[in-house]
């Protein structure tokens, strides 16, 4: 009677808390039927960061900037009109009334500016250089600098270092680039390991809520022992707080994600964020390992094509054009001038050619200046600074070469550590899937206990977990063996 009492009261509050757990249980379970589900690849999620992402688009914003760069630095050498007006006029005499009006165009191969003058003076105290025919007097001439600008100048200067400024843009563009599909790659499969994660906790809520059923069913028909169906409860109570926890992990993970999708147009509007549904989820599978070819085709990439070794090496460019402007400053400043001049023709008659006044030889003004500094302490300064720039940007690229190569091999060594790790725990879930199994066989024939049972379970389900886990490991070292090679992430 003592033991039909004690059956029977443990019967009536596993009953009791059954009922208290009951609705969440329902609810939990009315939950994880799920809708047809979309699964949304790495492929197509690395496409669409590539075509809306804001950091791709302001990424391709920078080759714009610097060809605006080079823009500016030609103006330079755009041509220019000019006038000048003075007039001097005092006690009812004129002084001097001076004209001249012109256009300069510089020529860019060789520093030569062309010029081409107009001028009309006249006034009673005009300085006698400055007297010119009544109709006025016009000029064509260039000006040649001999000495220092002749091969290179400030102007040509500014226009080289600004287009190897497109290379610099280029390669920032690249590592923005890079960077933004790294981080979204490390995103996406940890959205992966976390849905994982949830749809296998999922599965041992339901297992253990099935076999809850089951058992209470048995013991409410006097075929099973009442302590059974409350191992039973604790084991799907125990899954069922798992599985919120999983699903508030699988949540956050989908809004991180989220922040990487994005919908843009070609109408130049700003993008527009894109909300994950919860029906979208991940590849079942991750495909795609790394051969050895395709490592060695990665790592001759990254010692060649790797961005911040173009950043340096357009700099170093930079720095060989300012030394050779810097050398040059060294010269002393020589510029010819030379002119023809000639009359010009009032409005009712046309131009003589054979015309004393016309542009003959005879008829010229010519000039020479000179400059040169005693000691060029300035400009030996900023020479000898710029070698010493170029010295410790040679000595910083071998050094990022180097780490640059250490970096692919490294994330290399890597990837191969967890493919090994990857296959023994494949191996290690197909065994545990078969002890499951076994044990299962022997609880039907009554060799077994409830207990054992949901041990080999639970252990199935933490190495599918962890299996998941280096799966994810594993595509994210993908990741970072393409970003460590400064290669766009699946690109060929």
């Amino acid at each position: 009677m003592k033991t039909i009492f004690v059956r029977s009261w443990l019967l009536v509050s596993c009953l009791l808390g059954y009922g208290a757990w009951a609705q969440t249980a329902s609810l939990q379970r009315t939950d994880t039927a799920q809708a047809p589900e979309t699964v949304f690849s790495a492929a197509d999620f690395y496409e669409a960061v590539m075509q809306h992402h804001p950091l791709v688009r302001q990424a391709a914003l920078l080759s714009q900037e610097a060809q605006q760069e080079v823009r500016q630095a030609r103006g330079a050498f755009d041509p220019k009109l000019f006038s000048v007006y003075d007039r001097k006029e005092f006690g009812k005499s004129l002084y001097y009334d001076k004209w001249q009006s012109g256009l300069s165009i510089p020529v860019l191969p060789g520093g030569i500016d062309v010029k081409m003058t107009y001028d009309r003076n006249s006034g009673q105290y005009l300085n006698p250089e400055n007297r010119v025919p009544s109709s006025g007097l016009a000029a064509v001439g260039v000006s040649v600098p001999i000495g220092q600008g002749l091969l290179i100048d400030e102007r040509r200067n500014a226009l080289r270092q600004a287009e190897l400024a497109i290379n610099l843009a280029e390669a920032d563009r690249l590592k923005l680039i890079n960077k933004t599909l790294f981080d979204a790659a490390k995103t996406y499969w940890d959205w992966y390991l976390s849905y994982q994660q949830y749809r296998l906790v999922r599965q041992g809520f339901q297992l253990a809520d099935f076999r809850f059923q089951g058992i209470r069913q048995r013991a409410l028909l006097g075929d099973a022992a009442p302590i059974d169906t409350t191992e039973a409860l604790i084991t799907a109570q125990d899954r069922q707080v798992q599985l919120q926890q999983a699903e508030v992990e699988l949540n956050n993970a989908r809004l991180r994600l989220a922040t990487f999708l994005w919908s843009s147009d070609d109408s130049g509007t700003l993008p527009r964020p894109i909300d994950l549904p919860p029906v979208v989820v991940p590849q079942v599978d991750p495909v795609a390992s790394v051969g050895e070819d395709l490592f060695q085709n990665l790592l001759s990439r990254a010692a060649e094509q790797h961005p911040d070794l173009l950043k340096l090496t357009a700099k170093g460019q930079q720095l060989a054009i300012e030394e050779r402007f810097r050398r040059s400053l060294l010269q002393p400043q020589i510029s010819l001038s030379a002119n023809f001049l000639s009359r010009t023709p009032s409005a009712n008659e046309g131009y003589d050619w054979a015309s004393y006044y016309a542009f003959r030889a005879e008829n010229h003004k010519i000039g020479v200046d000179f400059t040169m500094p005693l000691f060029l302490r300035k400009e030996r300064g900023k020479l000898r600074q710029v070698q010493l720039k170029s010295q410790q940007l040679n000595l910083e690229r071998q050094q990022t070469g180097r780490d640059i190569v250490n970096g692919v091999q490294s994330a290399w060594n890597e990837l191969k550590a967890l493919e090994g790790q990857l296959r023994v725990q494949q191996q290690t879930v197909a065994n545990q899937q078969l002890l499951l199994q076994a044990e299962q066989q022997k609880f039907d024939m009554g060799e077994s206990s409830l207990f054992l049972i949901n041990s080999r379970e639970t252990k199935l389900i933490d190495l599918q977990v962890k299996q998941a886990e280096l799966q994810a490991k594993y595509q994210k070292a993908i990741a970072a063996l393409w970003y460590a090679a400064g290669t766009q992430l699946g690109a060929q």
